[in-house]
């Protein structure tokens, strides 16, 4: 990661956004043994609320890169321009859902900081739960770890949807929890075409993250913040 990006996360967690955020959420860690403090890891947690891109580097403690909706770069005005920069000055990886060669190239990149051996921070999920349960996940965070060889740590968060509810602006005070499960090894998943494979440690993924979180689970993929699940 740039040392530009090293500093500024430093700078976040420590002194401008750590402390405020950990008082307002009162925010308890449980699992930190299961967190690799170096190396290749990617974090695969429930999603949700916009907050989450916040509280899963804070409750890492280390240095973790996010994919991220291009709209967060996109804005128009000051606040466009403050998310934008804020974004970028995290090492966040922009990706246009609707656009494919534009997903692509950033799970290029998303490869690259692995090989660069950093944490990089996904939600197998796609998108926020509309309704707090817990929704099927695609598989790219398991394609990603077996064409990496990147572990995979499941990350539960309970609470965040509380502390920035859904069409609010600002955050108010609510208990948010992370959980951190034992790691999940590609080495785990050899029998079969890469389709079976990512198809089974996806349900794996999503089995720890349940248990982590309590969640209902939904065998459908989410359809989103703004989506009617039936």
């Amino acid at each position: 990661m740039p040392d530009k990006h090293l500093r500024t996360d430093w700078f976040l967690r420590t002194v401008a956004v750590g402390p405020a955020f950990r008082a307002l959420s009162r925010m308890r860690v449980e699992g930190r043994e299961n967190v690799p403090r170096e190396g290749a890891v990617i974090v695969a947690a429930n999603h949700l609320s916009s907050m989450d891109a916040v509280i899963v580097p804070l409750a890492m403690d280390r240095p973790t890169t996010f994919l991220a909706k291009a709209e967060y770069f996109t804005g128009e005005g000051l606040k466009g321009r403050l998310t934008a920069g804020f974004m970028e000055r995290l090492g966040t990886i922009p990706v246009d859902r609707a656009k494919g060669r534009a997903a692509l190239l950033s799970l290029d990149a998303a490869q690259q900081a692995l090989e660069d051996g950093r944490a990089f921070a996904m939600h197998p999920e796609g998108t926020r739960s509309p309704d707090g349960r817990l929704y099927r996940g695609r598989t790219g965070v398991a394609r990603l770890s077996l064409v990496t060889g990147a572990p995979v740590l499941p990350c539960g968060i309970v609470g965040s949807d509380r502390l920035l509810a859904p069409g609010s602006r600002l955050p108010r005070p609510a208990k948010v929890v992370v959980t951190f499960g034992p790691l999940l090894r590609p080495g785990q998943y050899r029998s079969g075409p890469m389709a079976v494979r990512s198809r089974d440690m996806t349900i794996d993924i999503m089995t720890a993250i349940q248990r982590l979180t309590g969640q209902e689970y939904v065998d459908r993929f989410s359809p989103g913040p703004h989506g009617t699940t039936g």
